[in-house]
């Protein structure tokens, strides 16, 4: 029993204190930043982002969003967000959780926002069902992730098997989930661009880049 504590506790320690400020690092610069700004250019009204990290993406909003709902269930990284926040001049409305399970009313937002998130959602459809919900008729989800290389069997194979140690590594998050199919099967309207980020390793740079309307 004391040795599973003391994983318990490393585990712990790992994730709320190592793993946001190695995500920090990884996620930034001008090729994410790129990625970023590009897709939320059209980003507008009520605004909710699912997982919003250590708040990379706060920079690249529109002028006129002006206040945005965040949810992440990491408290180590709203930490980190706090400077990126007192910086930007939105305002920002911070809840730890996950979203899985939004306490919001339906047909809250006009657009939702996620950015390399959905990967480590353990419930990812039953939060693509909440974000549905939370959005206005018409309403639209900008999205970019990371996930199964969709056009190479072979990589298909290697993220399978290199999956269980990312899962571990990258606190929850999953190289191989098809994310072109998972948000359609919720948004049928769905416009997905789908390619390889340059200067990433294969395995884990293959992106679904779309916006999904209600």
């Amino acid at each position: 029993m004391p040795i599973v504590l003391d994983l318990v506790k490393v585990v712990n320690v790992y994730q709320q204190f190592v793993f946001p400020r190695l995500l920090d690092v990884a996620m930034q610069g001008e090729l994410f930043s790129r990625y970023r700004r590009s897709l939320l250019a059209d980003v507008s009204g009520d605004v909710l982002e699912i997982g919003f990290g250590t708040g990379l993406n706060l920079a690249h909003y529109p002028e006129a969003v002006q206040r945005i709902v965040t949810v992440d269930p990491n408290a180590g990284m709203n930490g980190l967000a706090q400077k990126r926040i007192e910086a930007s001049g939105v305002t920002v409305d911070q809840r730890l959780l996950s979203g899985e399970a939004l306490p919001m009313a339906d047909q809250s937002f006009d657009s939702v926002v996620s950015t390399w998130t959905l990967c480590s959602i353990p419930k990812v459809e039953q939060a693509l069902g909440e974000i549905q919900r939370v959005l206005r008729p018409g309403g639209r989800f900008f999205f970019i992730e990371h996930g199964l290389a969709a056009d190479n069997p072979g990589l298909q194979r290697w993220q399978n098997r290199v999956n269980p140690i990312q899962n571990v590594l990258g606190d929850g998050c999953n190289l191989n989930r098809d994310m072109a199919s998972l948000v359609r099967a919720v948004f049928p309207d769905t416009h997905v661009d789908q390619f390889y980020m340059e200067r990433l390793p294969k395995f884990a740079g293959y992106m679904y880049r779309g916006i999904a309307t209600k």
